[in-house]
């Protein structure tokens, strides 16, 4: 049965769009997932699904979080095929010895992710920001808030987007078996 990992946009942050994870992980059994596990209270989770896409799978988190809930956010979700096609494929992955200063944008599709293009503009060096083909990376040695760059893809110009930084992409891609 395929893995699939599953990524909350904005919520739980400033006291905004509150996801409890004990709720949100009845809900993803309710839908009828199995060996679901949340990481953090940040809106994230990995699950076990018979069959479907991660789009149709995205489409249905959603609707239960707004029928559930009462929170609409945007739902992200991608295999665990797809998760480690991102962790391999992070070009900055060595530059970065702190994994809090390395942001990995995930996007639904390659045209969400074609939108943080205009991102990389911002980014001013020693900052190092790569338009992957699974994801974008943003490495902000000062700090994320303290990065033009950082603010643009955790604000307006990342909507299309959720990012998580590298230290739990691995602690997710681990949680998702680790593999392809």
């Amino acid at each position: 049965m395929p893995t699939f990992v599953a990524l909350l946009r904005g919520v739980n942050v400033g006291g905004a769009r509150r996801v409890p994870m004990g709720e949100w992980r009845a809900q993803l059994e309710g839908l009828g997932y199995t060996a679901v596990a949340t990481l953090l209270a940040s809106g994230n989770a990995v699950f076990r699904a018979a069959r479907g896409s991660g789009r149709q799978h995205a489409a249905a988190i959603a609707k239960a979080l707004a029928e559930g809930l009462g929170i609409e956010v945007p739902v992200i979700v991608k295999s665990a095929s797809e998760l480690a096609a991102i962790v391999e494929g992070n070009p900055l992955a060595g530059e970065a010895p702190d994994p809090s200063r390395l942001l990995v944008a995930f996007a639904a599709d390659a045209a969400g992710l074609a939108t943080l293009a205009p991102v990389g503009e911002l980014a001013v060096p020693p900052e190092r920001f790569v338009l992957g083909t699974h994801a974008a990376y943003l490495h902000c040695p000062a700090g994320i808030l303290a990065s033009r760059a950082g603010e643009a893809l955790l604000g307006r110009a990342g909507r299309g987007a959720t990012t998580r930084n590298w230290a739990t992409t691995l602690k997710l891609h681990a949680l998702a078996g680790g593999q392809g």
